[in-house]
């Protein structure tokens, strides 16, 4: 199927019970469950609901993966990533980020352990310079918050 085929059909699975063909948006926080810790599917629509369920599977389809998470925001998203660090790790960041991922950096993750160095977006070679035998990341956005520079994504990798 094409991009524009997959976008409007992936994800979308028919109710069985409305014979609905698009998932609605469910605003429920809770699911009925058939006896203590015996769920139909969702049991907090915090970790999951149908609605979620169906944007991650048409996202994963239109990137070509297998899978796909969605967040509540983006700090979420990124705090999820670097999640995945460890003390002794090395992060290689832009210099121009987003202030809330500046803090999350500079206030928590280095209390961890985590080392950042921070490379010119100015300067795109500055972030080969910086990668050292302890790095597990390279940081970008683009574009960059708050200048909205440009970085050439395939050049930074």
């Amino acid at each position: 199927m094409r991009f524009e085929t997959r976008a409007l059909h992936d994800g979308q699975q028919p109710d069985e019970s409305t014979g609905a063909v698009i998932t609605p948006v469910y605003q429920t926080s809770t699911y009925l469950q058939d006896a203590i810790g015996k769920h139909r599917g969702y049991e907090y629509s915090r970790t999951g609901n149908p609605t979620r369920h169906s944007l991650e599977s048409v996202i994963a389809s239109l990137e070509g993966g297998k899978f796909g998470i969605a967040f509540a925001s983006g700090v979420a998203a990124t705090t999820a990533v670097f999640s995945l660090l460890k003390q002794g790790d090395h992060i290689v960041s832009a210099d121009d980020i987003y202030g809330g991922t500046y803090r999350l950096l500079e206030k928590v993750f280095k209390k961890w352990g985590v080392s950042i160095t921070y490379a010119s977006v100015d300067h795109e070679d500055s972030f080969e310079k910086a990668i050292c035998r302890n790095t597990r990341l390279v940081w970008v956005e683009t574009p960059t918050n708050p200048l909205l520079k440009i970085l050439d994504i395939k050049i930074v990798s």
